[in-house]
């Protein structure tokens, strides 16, 4: 009976110890978990300012008539979609794009951000813009939707349609 009784308290001992290292152990990992960082929570706001920041960018670059600053602000792997044309794929290709845009008398732009929506991951940019030539001359004016990815520690444009509000020349 006392070698069952020494038996009884050694595997209680024994069962109490280690339901002591599996909370402690717990305790650990839990602890370990809240110290590593996590990813900061997403900032609509933010990424719109982010967006109309580089917007104001771009049309300064526009009236410059430089296509290679342009086309800096889209991703590799970017596609500008142009009324009436193919789609620019790829900053050679789009920068060509804004630069045959230059050669046709573009002078400035103005781009009015109506709604920004999406995530970290993606976000999709609403609004309008209008096209000046020599003389401040209306050239085009109309809506677009833009794409915007993370790239490079900020946001490059993916993918850019526009369309014209103006009535089709005959």
């Amino acid at each position: 009976m006392k070698k069952y009784v020494s038996l009884l308290l050694i595997t209680g001992a024994t069962l109490f110890f280690m339901s002591c290292q599996q909370a402690a152990t717990e305790k650990k990992e839990a602890s370990t978990s809240d110290t590593t960082a996590a990813a900061p929570p997403f900032d609509l706001a933010k990424a719109r300012s982010w967006i109309e920041a580089d917007n104001a960018k771009f049309v300064e670059e526009a009236k410059k008539g430089d296509s290679n600053a342009l086309a800096a602000h889209y991703a590799s792997d970017a596609w500008l979609m142009f009324d009436n044309s193919e789609p620019f794929k790829g900053t050679n290709a789009i920068a060509s794009g804004w630069g045959g845009a230059i050669r046709m008398g573009m002078k400035d732009v103005k781009v009015t951000t109506v709604e920004v929506v999406g995530n970290a991951d993606l976000l999709a940019e609403t609004g309008m813009y209008e096209m000046y030539g020599t003389g401040n001359k209306l050239m085009d004016k109309g809506k677009y939707v833009v794409v915007w990815k993370p790239e490079g520690g900020g946001w490059k444009i993916y993918r850019d349609i526009g369309n014209s509000n103006m009535a089709m020349k005959k």
